[in-house]
Formats: structure tokens, sequence, C-alpha cells
């Protein structure tokens, strides 16, 4: 597996952005093509963490933008064996 970047996020563990998982981003959601180093900005100094209330192994990752309608970068990262990969990215309205 190629890898885009790996970072240690807030708390100290690895998260890494795969091709596969940043092909998917491009194909999906366009708009978050250019915020490359914002996803890794999100990871190392998000604004909020929420955990996904579905799954104990996500955790949404949220960055604020004031020039976008969509305001909130949104990173889903799934972690297994304490290590976390991106699952997507796209921008949202509000914090979940």
């Amino acid at each position: 597996m190629e890898l885009i970047f790996e970072v240690n996020e807030k708390s100290g563990r690895k998260i890494h952005l795969s091709n596969e998982r940043w092909a998917h981003i491009n194909q999906e959601h366009p708009e978050v093509a250019p915020y490359l180093e914002d996803i890794k900005d999100a990871l190392t100094n998000p604004l909020r963490i929420v955990p996904y209330e579905d799954d104990s192994n996500v955790n949404y990752y949220y960055q604020y933008f004031k020039e976008r309608r969509l305001r909130y970068l949104l990173v889903v990262v799934k972690y297994l064996n304490n290590h976390g990969f991106i699952i997507t990215a796209y921008f949202v309205r509000n914090i979940k």
C-alpha cells in the first residue's frame, strides 16, 4: 500500500492516508483536492474531535474555514490496532 502521508495525531497515534483513499476522496469529493495540507492539519491540530456513535473505532476530525459556505472540513478516521487510516474527507455545514 502506497501512502500519501502519515502523521501523528493530537494524542500521538499515527494516522495515514493511502493512495487508494486519496483517489476515493478526489473522485467523490473533488472540492477537497486542494486541501491536502489542511487534512493533515485537521489531524494534528483539530478544532474538535468527535467520536462516531455507531463505531467506537471511528473519530471525526474537524477543521474550520471561515471563507467557505460549508465551513468545516471533516476527516473521518478509523483505528485498527491503535493505528488510524483516513476513510474519507469532505466539507460540512455543521459539526455533528
